[in-house]
């Protein structure tokens, strides 16, 4: 169903997007409620009944990992049960975004992912949490290496394959428009062989948006991306109408992290001037929307979502 209307009073204040990474992921959201009131046995069902669902894992940890009361209470449950694997996972992974937030150095962060490591050698959560980390504190090397760590236990690992993109479009930022930058051959690489129905065929349209992130802020494009003319090239059409077709043969509606792949894609389509192709994203986005794209290159991640979506909808 599409959003409602927002309302239209003079005087009236739109509420702020909750951008939760979440999504509608309830029974994440009913486990972070409990762990927040100190129940970390609903997590620990939650993680045990996730398995080996490694991209589930993975984002029910790091959006786990974000709330302010996760370590405190992941050190209980680890002192509680010092060999629990989820428990050292969770640690390792809130005690990441606690580096990230420059409350703690980021040595601690690389040994409680180490150990975590140790604990679960097939997981891949752990290593991502180090790609994380290293993202933003490592060098390319470390970046590169740890990338390799998780797509060795689990290849098309969603969340590590857009870190790399990210990361990777960071390189050469004084090039330009490169068609050929390694950005693009690494997306398309990594689209191609993943299997048919894997929702890593998004893969070049992110890289198509980091690129753009990266040239705005080095002033090479302008800061408005849908005048900037970034995703009506030749090459660009033809990468958004392949990502848009893919869609409408597979959508991945039980994907935990498809409405990130909904927002770069709607962001792509509206950017393209695609208004139908991105009003029928939207539809699917519904509520949750993601800070990126919306937010390149420094723009307000809340109005830009909105007026896309008023446009393409014909609510503006």
């Amino acid at each position: 169903m599409p959003p409602p209307p927002l309302g239209r009073g003079r005087g009236r204040k739109r509420a702020s997007l909750p951008f939760d990474a979440a999504f509608d992921d309830d029974e994440l959201v009913a486990a972070r409620a409990s762990l927040s009131q100190g129940r970390w046995t609903a997590v620990r069902a939650l993680l045990v009944a996730t398995g080996d669902d490694w991209d589930r894992r993975g984002h029910r940890v790091t959006v786990l990992a974000q709330e302010p009361a996760t370590l405190a209470w992941a050190r209980d449950w680890r002192l509680a049960e010092p060999e629990s694997a989820d428990a050292s996972v969770l640690l390792a992974c809130a005690t990441v975004h606690r580096a990230l937030n420059g409350k703690e150095r980021p040595e601690p962060a690389r040994e409680a992912c180490q150990a975590a490591a140790a604990l679960a050698p097939a997981d891949p959560t752990p290593w991502l949490g180090l790609l994380i980390l290293e993202r933003s504190h490592g060098t390319e090397e470390d970046v590169v290496r740890l990338f390799d760590e998780v797509r060795h236990r689990y290849p098309d690992h969603h969340h590590a394959h857009h870190l790399m993109v990210a990361r990777l479009a960071e390189r050469r930022a004084a090039a330009g428009q490169d068609p050929l930058h390694e950005v693009y051959d690494f997306a398309n690489w990594a689209a191609e062989q993943a299997p048919a129905d894997s929702p890593l065929a998004i893969l070049p349209v992110v890289a198509h948006a980091e690129r753009y992130r990266v040239l705005a802020a080095a002033g090479s494009e302008s800061g408005d991306p849908a005048a900037s003319g970034h995703w009506v090239g030749r090459r660009a059409r033809q990468v958004m109408k392949a990502a848009f077709d893919w869609w409408l043969e597979w959508e991945r509606d039980d994907h935990p992290r498809r409405h990130v792949d909904l927002n770069f894609l709607a962001h792509a389509k509206f950017c393209e001037g695609r208004g139908a192709e991105a009003a029928a994203l939207f539809h699917r986005i519904g509520p949750h929307a993601t800070r990126e794209p919306w937010s390149y290159p420094d723009r307000d991640p809340d109005k830009a979502f909105r007026a896309a979506r008023d446009s393409a909808l014909g609510t503006a």
